[in-house]
């Protein structure tokens, strides 16, 4: 019996050749960058935000927003402590100082309350990320920066095709930052990234900033690649039918896992405005070693998400946090596993591993 990997899209490249070929042969007749403002001008009208600007990935993505938008050498910038490295190292590699702050149990969103709670007289940026499924709470979280008078930019690096109150996410303040990672919604075949904002000024100084800077703008060899961009506007054409097949796969798991005992299973909140997309599928247990060695005996790809919490990892350990700071992200990177999700994942393969968790489930209950 054949594996099923935690990511695969060869079967996807295989029905996209014929326009990828296309794109490819593009970027050797066509000068240096413009394969990549292809890609600017398709992310604008997909995501209805004015401007958007290829990087090389999505973590110099977070740099060059945050340096536009204004950061300051040691500015606070909150961040939540549960979230992939590159939301606070992209702080620390942008001049700040990440200020972190716990998660809703759950949504895994950064907690207005806890936000309000490490806010402090240097504090200027709030850094919501919207982690594997849903977006975090902008309308929470935009009212505490409007009281506190902080600009929010966002982590939109799993979140393209998201929307929040009907926008697409990064439109909530200064602008976002999207990831184009191979395991992502919209992955290339390589590391690549984009910042998207309305603000022109930000806007600009994002595209000096990623080409190696000007004048007093100091830079950094930060572009994309034509031939990534290529991969992904061939992508792109089909970006809402993958969309499509990540929500009926999301929930074929959640029909046939939701009696497994001792699993808490992914919600997404419905209300008007408001799209989640699965970027991963991520279910929690505290038998989370077990029940990946269990699906790794059976060929199953699956992968903890995160499990060691931003605060506690060794290179923010000027922060002075310890265990027990910030609850509910430690139980989050305690409890968390992702499974295979992705458009070339069969139905077969999803019941699959949905077998493979029960049998564990009864062996564990």
């Amino acid at each position: 019996m054949h594996n099923v990997p935690f990511h695969a899209q060869s079967d996807t490249f295989s029905q996209l050749w014929p326009i990828t070929r296309q794109h490819v042969a593009d970027v050797l007749e066509l000068e240096p960058g413009r394969k990549v403002a292809e890609l600017e001008k398709a992310l604008v009208a997909y995501t209805g935000r004015r401007h958007a600007i290829g990087v090389n990935s999505g973590t110099d993505a977070l740099v060059l927003l945050l340096r536009a938008a204004g950061l300051r050498p040691g500015d606070g910038v909150v961040v939540p402590a549960f979230s992939f490295v590159a939301s606070a190292s992209a702080v620390v590699l942008a001049g700040g100082r990440p200020v972190f702050a716990d998660v809703e149990p759950g949504g895994y969103g950064l907690s207005p309350t806890s936000v309000r709670a490490v806010v402090t007289a240097d504090t200027r940026f709030v850094l919501p990320v919207h982690l594997f499924h849903r977006p975090a709470d902008l309308g929470g979280l935009l009212d505490v920066a409007n009281r506190l008078r902080l600009m929010v930019v966002e982590d939109c690096a799993e979140a393209i095709g998201m929307r929040w109150a009907g926008r697409h996410v990064g439109a909530a303040g200064v602008g976002g930052a999207l990831s184009f990672s191979p395991t992502t919604t919209l992955g290339a075949l390589g590391d690549a990234g984009a910042v998207l904002t309305d603000d022109p000024v930000v806007a600009e100084t994002a595209a000096t900033v990623r080409h190696r800077g000007l004048g007093d703008q100091p830079g950094l060899d930060s572009r994309m690649d034509d031939v990534q961009a290529a991969i992904l506007l061939a992508k792109l054409g089909r970006l809402e039918s993958d969309v499509r097949r990540r929500i009926a796969l999301a929930r074929h798991y959640s029909r046939r896992l939701a009696d497994v005992p001792g699993l808490t299973l992914p919600v997404s909140p419905r209300r008007a405005g408001l799209r989640g997309v699965p970027c991963q599928y991520v279910v929690e247990t505290d038998d989370r070693a077990e029940l990946a060695a269990h699906l790794a005996s059976a060929g199953i790809g699956a992968e903890p998400r995160h499990p060691v919490p931003l605060h506690l990892q060794p290179c923010f350990a000027d922060t002075g946090h310890r265990p027990g700071d910030f609850p509910h992200a430690e139980r989050a990177a305690r409890r968390t596993l992702a499974l295979p999700l992705h458009p070339d994942l069969t139905a077969a393969d999803a019941d699959r591993v949905c077998d493979a968790i029960a049998a564990f489930g009864r062996v564990t209950s």
